[in-house]
């Protein structure tokens, strides 16, 4: 790509919408299709160009960057008559920066490969604050050349960027970040309520161990989050336990039993179920309350 491409953005949800800001700010050229165009208003206040369907998106676009909510609406926007793949011009990059099925993944690179297509699989990892900062981790799976083909763009959005392997190997590596996370959460949640009820100042706590071999960007991150009781999303609760139920299918079809997991998955649901969905993940801490 010698000339700055056309980026076509799906998906302006609470990552998508920074993400998409770093790519206008970049100079990127930037078509934007989203449900709901209330939710792209600021970026095209900011000189990104609507588009009233996927198809139109897709056929004005020379990279398509998709990052939507499950699984299910990453199949919508991909397959189908009205879909990126039956519109894009042959020799279209697309990156789908959701985090999704493995298997699904490896359907669109199939897919795509038909069409002279080039697909990888990106989900990425920082929460808002490294969506507004640049500073994403973004997991590819997919073939090196078109890698390095996107490389550019996928700088703009992150810092820590690592091919993986083949197509499906991104989302893998997200699931195995998801799983280190579940469990982490509730070790953070505990921790804090035992500091509590130890009579002690949660917040000096913090400034002991997170120096320590207890240090990680959840309890950096999240644990003074939940020590205000600031529970608004920077993931939510809902896009995690689809996230933790992808990664139990995938150990399962592997033969794998993973109880931390599962554990936490089900502590999420309990959550979800008294209308904690919306909220970010770090009202974990509500369940020990």
């Amino acid at each position: 790509m010698s000339e700055l491409p056309k980026i076509g953005f799906i998906g302006t949800g609470v990552m998508g919408k920074s993400m998409a800001a770093n790519l206008l700010r970049a100079g990127y050229t930037l078509n934007i299709y989203t449900r709901t165009k209330s939710k792209a208003d600021a970026l095209i206040e900011a000189g990104g160009i609507w588009y009233d369907s996927v198809a139109s998106l897709a056929k004005s676009s020379d990279v398509v960057i998709t990052i939507v909510g499950y699984p299910k609406d990453v199949e919508e926007v991909y397959f189908g008559e009205n879909g990126i793949l039956e519109n894009a011009n042959p020799g279209t990059y697309v990156i789908d920066m959701t985090t999704s099925k493995p298997i699904l993944a490896e359907r669109i690179f199939a897919a795509a490969k038909e069409k002279e297509i080039f697909a990888l699989d990106a989900p990425v990892s920082g929460g808002d604050v490294g969506a507004k900062n640049g500073q994403l981790t973004i997991m590819v799976g997919g073939e090196e050349k078109a890698f390095q083909q996107v490389l550019p763009i996928l700088k703009v959005m992150g810092s820590n960027i690592v091919l993986q392997g083949h197509a499906g190997a991104g989302q893998h590596t997200k699931m195995s970040n998801q799983i280190t996370i579940a469990s982490n959460m509730i070790g953070v949640s505990e921790a804090i309520v035992y500091a509590k009820k130890a009579g002690l100042d949660p917040v000096r706590v913090l400034d002991s161990i997170t120096a320590g071999a207890a240090g990680s960007w959840s309890l950096s991150n999240l644990a003074p989050r939940m020590i205000k009781g600031d529970f608004e999303p920077g993931f939510y609760i809902k896009h995690f336990i689809k996230d933790m139920t992808i990664a139990l299918e995938a150990a399962e079809e592997m033969g794998l039993n993973l109880p931390g997991l599962a554990l936490s998955l089900e502590l999420y649901k309990e959550l979800a179920e008294k209308g904690e969905e919306d909220n970010g993940t770090q009202a974990l801490i509500k369940y020990f309350m």
